[in-house]
């Protein structure tokens, strides 16, 4: 996943200290992952919340940041 905003992150953890660890870890993760369909990110991630037109909200540290996601092309999931 391409994670475009990471500076977004960093003004959050800059004001929630308690946040940065975790949100690093998953930038980390989540900028290494290859996902192809909702339901690789919910065997990662229990508790996210699949919504509309591709898009993922993650529970991080108890904060929710919103994702959209962009499957790969030949393995994109429709339905």
């Amino acid at each position: 996943m391409r994670i475009i905003a990471r500076s977004t992150l960093r003004q959050f953890w800059e004001i929630h200290p308690d946040t940065e660890q975790p949100l690093k870890a998953w930038y980390d993760e989540a900028s290494h992952a290859e996902w192809n369909s909702p339901t690789n990110i919910k065997s990662t991630y229990r508790n996210a919340s699949i919504i509309a037109n591709n898009r993922v909200v993650f529970n991080i540290k108890g904060n929710r940041p919103l994702a959209k996601v962009g499957y790969s092309p030949e393995n994109k999931f429709s339905g």
